[in-house]
């Protein structure tokens, strides 16, 4: 926080700054020249006075070097690469520019020197086309900052996210509530009046962009937009970090996505808010994400996406899915709330009367080395294409992409809610016949997941998929890990499919509180030809993998159906949830599943790790 004798200062500055401008004695170029130099000077001040307030750079220091801890996390390799994102890690050193309210904001970038700051007015608005950020010759110690002009104090701090709050609106029909300290519109705002992809395009090879307290979003209700940020056809970008920014489309139109990554290494979303990604069924805007990426002919990757508001009807957030050459590598996805408001869904409270397609939280058709932490993930329901899986890691080669992998994913320290199913975790075919390269070493631990509920969200009722398409050219599953959660999926534990030989290999279920439902581990379909046809728990276990292990857990289930011998040696049982002894189980919705001390499992701490789980995710939400 700035002292309270800076903040004077720096309010009496804007008043001069102010009588400046509005005078006519000084030529334009000179009355800007003037306001540069004074709010350069308190923009200074700001940074130099102000002690840091906490970017989140937890697996990463100065000048991009990882620090992930462990090579790995089960059979999982974590992120290799990592982006620096603190500001004193992006300097612009250069001389600040004055931009008032709709002034030329191209010509302005076209002549920005690398280290220069353009200042947009807070509160003004750009109504714009698209604007095009060209390749400069910057490095890390000369960033392009594109900023609003309200000094730092008026901002939340590094490390805090943004809200609508600061572009004067209060709250958002259907979302969680803002909690504004205060509702004031200090944010630059972008809007794309054209269609197609805007505003936010980078030409080949721009570089080196730092873009913060900005509101980009659409002008023209009706029209299709596609991208609020992306490369030009064909093009690649790199260092470009998008902070605090409040991306969002239109209440009821079709935006398809906040920002593409395709073609790009080193970007950053962080502290951000992305509002209303969403398409309608059988249209143009069939898919939708608040950030996607992992397309194109150039390596991609390091990216980071951490402490944003992630909203999006298809997928919150995707990577792969089209023609790639190229893997996208080493993703952090932490401490960001995905969520899908129930006022899209019909018979809801306040639905909004338009229908789009939902599908995911998050889904990787090709990704390696992703580490998926402290992130809340909430709201999603089936009856489009998809089955209302909140996680979806499916590689897919549609005869576009024959690298394709997704491997190497770690998944920790999250909460799944309110959802038809948990986790799909399957090697299939593509449409075209074709198989992915890879899909394996996933590491699934110390995660809970309630309210999944096929009746309520339209799908499976399951906890997680388990799938090598059977008779097919898929890569073999294998090496999946699942340990210490906490799961209650209303119908199905384990959904599982595939080959009598070939068999899926190194596949772990340990140590989790899970409630079997009426259908415990179950097959995906195909009669005789499926390894888990006897629907038979531990008949499933050693038909359907060469190696695996499934011990420790506690499991809830109804005795009569399945009695212990049923399954693998070494569980134990509970016919009841209250036999488990949670401290408020509260019906499997938003409960404390922190085990009571009384409860005869609690010494040997089976489920995940409530107090790591409420660390890693508080003020998340």
């Amino acid at each position: 926080m700035l002292s309270p004798a800076f903040t004077h200062t720096g309010e009496k500055l804007n008043r001069v700054i102010g009588v400046l401008f509005s005078k006519a004695k000084f030529p334009t170029a000179r009355r800007l020249g003037i306001g540069m130099m004074i709010f350069a000077g308190l923009l200074t001040t700001a940074v130099s006075s102000a002690a840091q307030t906490g970017p989140d750079n937890r697996y990463c220091r100065p000048g991009n070097v990882a620090d992930f801890g462990a090579a790995t996390d089960g059979p999982a390799y974590l992120p290799k690469e990592c982006i620096y994102t603190a500001i004193s890690g992006t300097p612009s050193p250069g001389r600040v520019v004055y931009l008032p309210s709709g002034a030329n904001l191209q010509a302005a970038i076209d002549n920005a020197s690398c280290g220069e700051t353009l200042l947009l007015q807070a509160g003004g608005v750009w109504r714009t086309g698209q604007i095009m950020f060209p390749a400069k010759p910057c490095d890390n110690y000369h960033w392009i900052t594109i900023r609003t002009s309200a000094p730092n104090y008026e901002l939340p701090p590094e490390g805090t996210r943004v809200t609508p709050c600061y572009a004067g609106v209060s709250g958002l029909p259907g979302r969680p509530a803002l909690h504004c300290a205060k509702v004031k519109n200090v944010l630059a705002k972008i809007e794309f009046n054209y269609i197609n992809s805007g505003p936010l395009m980078f030409r080949n090879g721009a570089n080196h962009y730092r873009f913060i307290g900005l509101e980009v979003t659409k002008q023209t209700a009706g029209v299709y937009v596609d991208s609020l940020a992306a490369a030009t056809v064909g093009s690649s970008f790199h260092h470009v970090i998008f902070d605090r920014i409040w991306f969002h489309g239109d209440a009821k139109d079709e935006t398809t996505r906040g920002v593409q990554l395709d073609g790009s290494t080193y970007v950053a979303v962080i502290d951000s808010y992305l509002t209303d990604f969403h398409c309608r069924p059988i249209s143009k805007c069939s898919d939708s994400q608040a950030v996607s990426g992992g397309n194109g002919r150039v390596p991609m990757g390091a990216y980071k996406v951490v402490n944003n508001f992630l909203e999006a009807s298809g997928e919150n957030i995707i990577f792969g899915g089209g023609a790639a050459t190229y893997v996208p590598t080493d993703i952090e996805i932490r401490r960001n709330h995905f969520f899908k408001p129930l006022t899209w869904k019909q018979g809801q409270p306040g639905f909004i009367g338009v229908t789009f397609s939902v599908k995911n939280h998050l889904e990787l058709k090709s990704a390696q080395r992703v580490l998926v932490e402290g992130n809340i993930m909430e709201n999603t329901w089936g009856g489009f294409s998809q089955a209302g899986f909140s996680v979806v890691l499916t590689p897919k080669n549609d005869g576009t992409c024959w690298v394709c992998e997704v491997t190497d994913v770690t998944y920790r320290y999250n909460t799944i809610s309110h959802v038809a199913g948990g986790f799909q975790l399957a090697n299939v075919l593509s449409g075209a016949g074709l198989g992915a390269r890879a899909g394996e070493r996933y590491s699934i631990h110390d995660l809970t997941a309630d309210d999944i509920n096929n009746a309520k969200y339209g799908g499976n009722g399951v906890l997680a998929q388990i799938n090598t398409q059977i008779n097919s050219r898929a890569p073999i599953l294998q090496d999946v890990s699942i340990r210490h959660i906490t799961a209650f999926p209303n119908l199905e534990l384990l959904n599982i499919g595939g080959d009598w030989s070939p068999k899926m290999t190194g596949f772990v279920f340990d140590n989790n509180i899970v409630n079997a439902g009426p259908f415990p581990i179950w097959s995906t379909g195909g009669r005789t030809s499926n390894c888990a046809y006897t629907d038979v728990p531990v008949k499933t276990m050693k038909f359907c993998f060469y190696s695996f292990s499934f011990t420790g857990n506690v499991i809830i289930a109804d005795p009569s159906r399945f009695t212990p011998a049923s399954w693998p040696s070494g569980n134990s049982f509970a016919s009841s949830v209250s036999q488990v002894q949670f401290v408020n189980f509260s019906g499997g919705i938003d409960g404390n599943y922190q085990l009571l001390d009384s409860s005869r499992y609690a010494s040997a701490s089976p489920g995940a790790d409530m107090t790591a789980i409420q660390r890693e995710t508080a003020g998340v939400r």
